[in-house]
């Protein structure tokens, strides 16, 4: 099942179970705004390539919209429709006062020069600065971009609209990015994964833990992990997979990383076949690479106890149901991974108010959302008997369609 049918699929389930009417579901599941824009950029060797600009504004009923923009050959109108409503989800389980967006451009960012990629991202700029703003639509990084990529579109909507460092998130630290933001989504994805062990009486200390995906987030969800005890027995990115069941060396294992571009060939380790990483024996399996990964075919097979979604939608409705039965418990993408969306947050505060925090000041806060977040996610699925994934949806699509319903436009 593709992003956008799982995705409709849960949010019609949670619908369902919070008795929505029919007129107010459409007006939830429509998009506000699609748009597809051509970007014609010269290359650095004078020919001209044109490629595929997205960015779809899901909701903004409870605030301006929100959600990154990712270079990938595979980004397509599906997907960003799939991404730009669960980020519409994610803000309301957060509790911060954004709606959902996702953009992204079809291209292969390996492929392009730096100077090519920053002619890329000034005339996709182009194309959208009077569609997203500080008050309308605020975008942040994604796959195949990053704090450069987010400074690029700052630069180019100045131009236009005068210096606006809130109109994006993720940026440098010297034009207004927060501190904590590269390792939000990772830290959060620690929090979350303490908030549902502490719910079943363990700690993060002892517990074994595979990541699959070794990127931004899966590799400082290991870190942190790894500080608090946690055992890392497998790892895996583009490259390769590894496992030592006596627990990896993160800090050896980044510094591999660095020096080699991925985790093939570390020494600390074994290398295994990467299709079996979901599989591998663990009480905590963290997928936090692409979408689909766990589904009907591999789902029977997985081992772990616990599943802290650091991706965005990793499991398949199929899967769910499968891993259900074994007794596995799912913490959903929604809340798992919506550290990075909130220290987003914190940052476009600090800049609308001109006074920046301090690193401690950003990961307290950020603990203290995550640990609310748990706890209203839990409320839901007491109120309606449901399991986490069906509690993070109707508690998200329960805000948003009050806040449509305050403001009236669902008549």
């Amino acid at each position: 099942m593709n992003a956008l049918a799982a995705t409709n699929r849960n949010f019609k389930l949670a619908s369902r179970l919070l008795g929505l009417d029919s007129k107010l579901e459409q007006c939830l599941l429509i998009p506000f705004r699609e748009i597809k824009v051509e970007c014609t950029i010269p290359k650095d060797d004078g020919s001209l390539a044109t490629f595929i600009g997205f960015r779809v504004q899901h909701d903004n009923a409870r605030g301006p919209m929100k959600g990154g923009i990712r270079y990938h050959p595979e980004v397509n109108p599906d997907e960003v429709n799939a991404l730009a409503q669960l980020m519409t989800w994610k803000t309301a389980v957060a509790n911060i006062p954004y709606g959902g967006a996702k953009g992204g451009i079809g291209c292969s960012p390996s492929d392009l020069s730096i100077s090519e990629l920053e002619r890329l991202t000034r005339v996709f700029t182009q194309k959208i600065h009077d569609l997203i703003g500080i008050h309308t639509d605020v975008p942040a990084p994604d796959m195949g971009t990053n704090p450069q990529t987010m400074a690029w579109i700052l630069d180019e909507y100045s131009k236009f609209h005068g210096y606006s460092p809130a109109v994006v998130t993720g940026k440098p630290i010297d034009l207004g990015g927060s501190l904590g933001r590269d390792a939000a989504t990772g830290r959060g994805v620690l929090f979350a994964a303490e908030a549902l062990l502490r719910d079943h009486g363990k700690s993060i200390a002892g517990q074994r833990f595979v990541v699959q995906g070794f990127g931004n987030v899966g590799s400082w969800a290991a870190q942190l992990i790894t500080e608090q005890g946690g055992k890392i027995v497998a790892v895996s990115d583009i490259t390769g997979a590894i496992k030592n069941k006596n627990g990896i060396d993160i800090a050896s294992l980044l510094k591999h990383v660095k020096e080699n571009r991925g985790v093939k060939g570390f020494h600390g380790a074994d290398s295994i076949d990467p299709n079996s990483i979901l599989v591998e024996d663990c009480d905590v399996l963290i997928p936090a690479a692409l979408g689909g990964v766990i589904n009907r075919d591999n789902a029977k097979d997985i081992k772990a106890k616990f599943i802290v979604e650091a991706a965005n939608h990793p499991t398949d409705p199929e899967a769910d149901e499968i891993l259900a039965k074994k007794g596995v418990v799912i913490l959903p993408d929604i809340y798992a991974n919506s550290g990075g969306v909130t220290v987003s947050y914190f940052e476009w505060v600090q800049n609308i108010q001109g006074f920046m925090w301090d690193e401690e000041r950003v990961n307290t806060e950020l603990k203290a959302y995550m640990n609310r977040g748990f706890k209203d996610v839990k409320d839901m699925c007491k109120t309606h008997n449901c399991d986490l994934r069906m509690g993070a949806f109707t508690l998200g699509v329960n805000r948003v369609a009050r806040a449509t319903t305050l403001r009236g436009w669902e008549a």
